[in-house]
C-alpha cells in the first residue's frame, strides 16, 4: 500500500469515525467518548498527513509513532462503546478493524524505518 492510498485509506477512516460518533446515544458517558473517539479518529489521518511531509527519518518515525497512538486509542474507545453496550458490537466492529490494521501498517512502517536508519537491511 503506497502514501497516496494510505492518505485515502486514513481519510475515510476519519469519515467513519465521524459517522460512528454521530449515532452514538445522547448519554453522559456516551458523549465523553464520541469527544475523545472524534478527536483521536480523526488525528489518524491528519497526523498521517505530517508523516509524509517527514524531513528526515528521525522526523518520519517519530510523527508515525503519534498515528500509532491515534489509532491505538481509537480502538481503545470503540472497545468502550462495545464493551458498555452504547452501540450493538456489529455497527463498531468493521471500524475497530480498521483501526486495529492501520496499527499495525504504521508499526511496521516504524519498524522499517527504524530498521533503515541503524543500518540493517
Amino acid at each position: 500500500m503506497d502514501q497516496a492510498e494510505l492518505k485515502i485509506r486514513t481519510k475515510q477512516f476519519a469519515l467513519r469515525i465521524l459517522k460512528l460518533t454521530a449515532a452514538l446515544p445522547p448519554t453522559p458517558e456516551a458523549r465523553a467518548i464520541r469527544n475523545q473517539l472524534s478527536r483521536s479518529g480523526t488525528s489518524v489521518g491528519a497526523n498521517y498527513r505530517a508523516v509524509c511531509r517527514a524531513r528526515s527519518k528521525a522526523e518520519f518515525i517519530s510523527k508515525i509513532g503519534i498515528v500509532i497512538e491515534e489509532a491505538d486509542e481509537s480502538c481503545f474507545w470503540m472497545e468502550l462503546i462495545i464493551e458498555g453496550g452504547m452501540l450493538p458490537e456489529e455497527k463498531v466492529s468493521a471500524l475497530l478493524h480498521e483501526a486495529n490494521e492501520l496499527t499495525a501498517i504504521m508499526t511496521a512502517s516504524r519498524k522499517t524505518a527504524q530498521d533503515h536508519q541503524q543500518g540493517h537491511c
